[in-house]
């Protein structure tokens, strides 16, 4: 047994080790000092989780405190050579800031580190890299890392002064870099296009749903919520769910019976995560289409996160850029099984005026999921028609 444990282990390539850096600036965050350093070291606790949804080995995290990033280097001179000194001692292969690097100071901190650095926008790149399934979602993917790496193709090179023609490139006045960037703004176009003729066959493919008056309702949320879980326990179409950042990439629809008098198209689409850079939001655009073309949103929130709240603000951002802030909205707290038991609600919990303000479940355990599902009929009943201006619940 011991050898033929040997041989798989000699044959399956070792995961990356990581030291994950966080830099706690002053001009980020409110509040007390106590709160802003829990809102760093919880952010560095995903962070963490996000290094290991990539396939690396957090072995080390180092953390700073500045009062503003360091022009070349982000961090300090003297807490590079900590750093460097921690990447030979622990033989790490990959630096990874949580935090969105320039491209001078990822070159710069490559090389004083004599290793690779990855922001928090190649890292989460990185993952998405690894989760699409769908063509549509490997292009989408694939459009963002060109978008991130365009700015970056200076790292590398040390022969930029050498010259380089032939055929198929612009001239033998053209330098490797100016190739390299003028082939990545064309693929980049031509991703554009493809993605272009898909959000065209989706929207026909959408207008028998729209003439049929079935209603959308999309999953939206913070990553690893459980919206994958829920969709399922709803719809019982077997999606991917784990227990894991990211584990939806791809946007799944299914149509979902609550009544006779209710049927709808039920969406899940990808989760939403702090400082999700722009340039993430508009590759995915299409994707997040599905939320902006929803008619009501089940904004799913995980009831046990200690940092809830923040996770709700940074959802409702990313609602906001694609415009989809207007839609009505349910909030779903979800894993309400995690929580002490004096402090689960349960059900639908209304406001003052009588209207749906939360559902409380455990898609897990799938309690309350009826009463979402009369959440869902008492918004269907009461959505305007065409010529009706009824007030939603």
């Amino acid at each position: 047994m011991s050898g033929r444990t040997g041989r798989n282990s000699a044959t399956q390539a070792q995961p990356e080790r990581v030291m994950l850096v966080g830099v706690m600036l002053d001009k980020e965050g409110t509040g007390s000092s106590a709160a802003r350093l829990s809102g760093f070291q919880t952010a560095l606790a995903e962070a963490v989780e996000l290094v290991k949804a990539a396939g690396g080995d957090p072995v080390l995290v180092e953390t700073a405190k500045r009062d503003r990033p360091h022009t070349a280097l982000f961090v300090g001179t003297g807490k590079v050579e900590e750093l460097a000194a921690d990447v030979a001692a622990n033989g790490i292969d990959l630096v990874v800031f949580n935090h969105e690097l320039t491209p001078t100071q990822e070159r710069n901190l490559e090389k004083e580190l004599k290793c690779r650095v990855l922001d928090r926008v190649g890292l989460i790149l990185a993952i998405f890299a690894r989760r699409a399934r769908t063509q549509e979602g490997r292009l989408q993917v694939e459009l963002a890392q060109l978008s991130h790496l365009a700015g970056r193709l200076i790292r590398g090179y040390g022969h930029l002064q050498s010259q380089r023609g032939g055929i198929g490139m612009k001239g033998p006045g053209e330098t490797k870099l100016e190739t390299d960037r003028r082939l990545i703004a064309h693929r980049i176009n031509a991703l554009k296009r493809q993605l272009a003729n898909l959000k065209k066959q989706r929207a026909l493919r959408r207008k028998p749903r729209e003439s049929g008056g079935i209603k959308t309702f999309a999953l939206v949320g913070y990553t690893n919520v459980g919206k994958s879980t829920l969709f399922n326990c709803l719809t019982k179409a077997g999606a991917y769910a784990q227990d894991q950042l990211f584990a939806t990439l791809d946007t799944t629809a299914r149509r979902l019976y609550i009544n006779p008098e209710c049927s709808i198209i039920l969406t899940d689409t990808v989760g939403f995560v702090s400082d999700l850079p722009h340039k993430l939001i508009s590759a995915f655009s299409a994707t997040l289409e599905e939320t902006a073309q929803a008619d009501v949103l089940l904004h799913v929130v995980d009831a046990s996160a200690p940092g809830k709240e923040q996770q709700i603000e940074d959802v409702e951002n990313v609602l906001r850029e694609i415009k989809a802030d207007r839609i009505p909205c349910i909030r779903v707290y979800n894993k309400t099984d995690l929580l002490p038991s004096e402090d689960r609600n349960t059900g639908i919990q209304r406001d003052g005026r009588g209207r749906i303000a939360a559902v409380y479940l455990s898609a897990e355990e799938k309690t309350g999921i009826n009463a979402l599902r009369d959440a869902v009929a008492e918004y269907c009943a009461a959505m305007p028609t065409t010529d009706d201006e009824t007030e939603m619940p």
